[in-house]
């Protein structure tokens, strides 16, 4: 667990725990209970506020943060239907993330655990999607092979039962999810750009227009998504500007399983590597459904126990923050009210080592 100071926490009694998510363009609240039940999970989503710019403006982001954690975190203690006294901790995302959105959730979990007197913590991102995979399926199996894969990250871990994950894979250029985005963009769609093309590609022909996969030297488990942006825009500029909308269709189909198609391929090749017999598959682009369906189909037929958290635990959200949260506190760890936002945390996650390969 990363935090700027951890003390340990003498006689702490597990109770409700508050977290808090800025990270991006999501304002979140969760209140989990003492044995870890969500009691809420309260989203307060700005697609609409960044949709006319094609993507998050950092600065509006922070400010429309600065407008509702008050009121999402009110709304997340009614509906957990407890009171600001009963809370016995908070989780809050340190990073990785905007430096801006980030500062605003972890300075108001800092004023509330000053006000309240409870312990708090600060977790990566990264650590609360992890947690995302046990939230519905508390029984889900260790060791077991984790996928991230969202807006800014595709990562692939091995999680075992004691010790560290090891980092198996990353991408090399652009995350899957900024490839959605970036492709979205330039087929005219708007913002967010994986919803847009999972909805379109469900009415083209997946085989339509043969875009290049890329899995880079033998035996990596990295990533790279550069390269298939670039088909695209060529693409795109070899199709008559009116013919466009007529194939928009098909070329999102064919996008989409270029994407899909090797993240499926990447994390069966790290479940055969390890031999581990569970896999959980994490994060914002895990809602795409064509994603769902294959690793399913494939699961299915390889005997594999797969988790794919509810659309609500797939985007940014407060439950995760929660949950990866209550784990550090139950260990005996907190933050000092030197917390600090890291928008770039992702390097020095404490619980990731990279296999050398």
């Amino acid at each position: 667990m990363t935090t700027d100071i951890e003390q340990p926490i003498p006689n702490w009694v597990p109770g409700p725990i508050l977290g808090i998510e800025t990270s991006c363009d999501e304002t979140a609240a969760s209140v989990l209970s003492t044995d870890g039940a969500v009691l809420s999970n309260i989203i307060s989503s700005q697609h609409a506020v960044h949709r006319r710019f094609g993507g998050v403006v950092p600065e509006l982001a922070s400010r429309a943060h600065i407008e509702s954690i008050e009121t999402v975190s009110t709304e997340a203690l009614q509906q957990a239907g407890i009171t600001w006294t009963e809370l016995t901790g908070i989780s809050v995302t340190q990073g990785p993330g905007l430096a801006g959105a980030l500062l605003v959730g972890v300075n108001y979990a800092k004023a509330l655990a000053y006000a309240l007197r409870i312990p708090m913590i600060g977790v990566s991102h990264l650590e609360g999607h992890i947690a995302s995979a046990w939230l519905q399926d508390p029984t889900f199996p260790l060791p077991c092979i984790v996928l991230i894969v969202s807006g800014g990250h595709t990562h692939l871990y091995q999680k075992n039962l004691n010790g560290p994950c090891r980092l198996l894979g990353s991408t090399r250029d652009d995350a899957a999810g900024e490839a959605f985005d970036k492709g979205a963009q330039m087929l005219g769609l708007e913002y967010p750009g994986g919803q847009a093309i999972d909805h379109l590609a469900q009415q083209g022909r997946r085989d339509a227009i043969v875009f290049p996969r890329s899995y880079l030297e033998k035996g990596s488990l990295d990533f790279s998504f550069s390269g298939l942006k670039t088909a695209l825009l060529y693409t795109l500029q070899a199709i008559p500007q009116q013919s466009r909308a007529t194939q928009a269709a098909d070329l999102a189909a064919s996008y989409q399983e270029a994407i899909v198609s090797v993240l499926v391929d990447k994390v069966f090749a790290a479940v055969r590597e390890s031999g581990a017999h569970a896999l959980a598959v994490v994060g914002g682009v895990s809602a795409n459904s064509r994603l769902r369906t294959m690793l399913q189909q494939r699961a299915d037929s390889e005997n594999l126990r797969l988790s794919l958290p509810p659309l609500a635990y797939c985007t940014d959200n407060a439950a995760m923050i929660a949950a990866a949260g209550r784990t550090a506190l139950r260990a005996g760890t907190r933050a000092s009210l030197d917390l600090d936002a890291h928008a770039s945390l992702t390097s020095s996650l404490s619980y990731a080592t990279s296999v050398p390969r």
